[in-house]
């Protein structure tokens, strides 16, 4: 019996050693979570670690490129609308506009940062944007247009002391625009002419505008800067006035209507809209920019969307 135990001894003994070695590369070499049936391996944890990690890394320079590639694009459409409203100053503004006292340089520069600011348009649907609504001063428009045509056939006939185009503005709100003109004669006499359209949505840029009514209102005189020379004609006009009959003397009051009925009509394209500055183009392609005055009082809704 002995014998057989000693035999047996060695036995034991590489069973205890083979247990010791191999204890230490079991517990570095396997781990107590599953996947599929098998533990992993800590070179596996490592690598998968490693690739989180670089996914992680990928996913930051992609928010950091996105947000810094945004905020350049930002920085440049601030800085074209600066430059468009500069190059409206160095033109001579709306006035040398419609006195035709802009040159072709001048021209031809404004229209080149008006193509610049209009490729970094901020709002796709602009027709259905709110920020359409409100009052905007005309600022520029297009050497084609009709209504600078206009403007400039009326100072070419009269000197800028008889007659000259103060200021030009329109009212956009609840699908309709109030076009406001003001002319002043003599310096002493304000005319406002007041043009009434109805705006139809057609699509995402293009909009139609049908004139509704026109309206001349009785003018109003600033008597302190009535020349001499003229100060007793106004005093027999006034004087006539006030011998007309009475349903008369309320026309003139309320001035003159000219109802249009949808007689003339234009569409339009807007290529540029944000919190500041408007961009139309008539179908000639002609531009007309405008720049905000004020918002509306009450808060704004988009126009309702077009039937595509």
């Amino acid at each position: 019996m002995a014998c057989s135990f000693q035999g047996l001894s060695p036995t034991f003994s590489g069973l205890r050693s083979y247990s010791s070695s191999s204890a230490t590369t079991s517990l570095v070499s396997l781990s107590i979570f599953p996947v599929n049936g098998r533990k992993i391996s800590n070179a596996e944890k490592i690598g998968q670690k490693t690739r989180n990690s670089r996914v992680i890394k990928v996913m930051v320079q992609q928010v950091v490129q996105g947000a810094s590639a945004t905020y350049a694009k930002e920085m440049e459409r601030l800085s074209a609308k600066e430059s468009l409203l500069l190059a409206f100053k160095d033109a001579g503004g709306f006035e040398a506009l419609v006195t035709g006292k802009t040159t072709d340089m001048q021209r031809i520069d404004v229209n080149e940062r008006i193509t610049g600011l209009e490729r970094l348009n901020p709002t796709p649907r602009p027709t259905t944007s709110p920020f359409l609504e409100g009052r905007w001063n005309f600022d520029w428009i297009g050497s084609g247009s009709p209504g600078l045509s206009a403007a400039r056939l009326l100072f070419e006939r009269f000197p800028p002391t008889l007659a000259n185009l103060s200021k030009m503005d329109v009212l956009i709100k609840d699908g309709s625009a109030k076009i406001t003109t003001i002319l002043k004669l003599l310096n002493s006499i304000e005319s406002k002419f007041i043009l009434s359209t109805k705006l139809t949505v057609e699509g995402p840029l293009r909009m139609k505008e049908e004139y509704i009514e026109g309206i001349l209102e009785s003018p109003m005189v600033d008597e302190a800067n009535i020349p001499e020379q003229l100060k007793g004609a106004f005093g027999q006009a006034v004087s006539t006035v006030q011998q007309l009959p009475a349903p008369i003397k309320d026309t003139v009051a309320r001035g003159l209507k000219v109802p249009l009925n949808g007689t003339y009509q234009r569409l339009f394209m807007i290529s540029y809209l944000d919190e500041e500055i408007l961009i139309i183009r008539d179908a000639a392609g002609i531009p007309e920019v405008l720049t905000r005055l004020e918002a509306p009082p009450s808060p704004m809704e988009s126009i309702p969307e077009y039937d595509s």
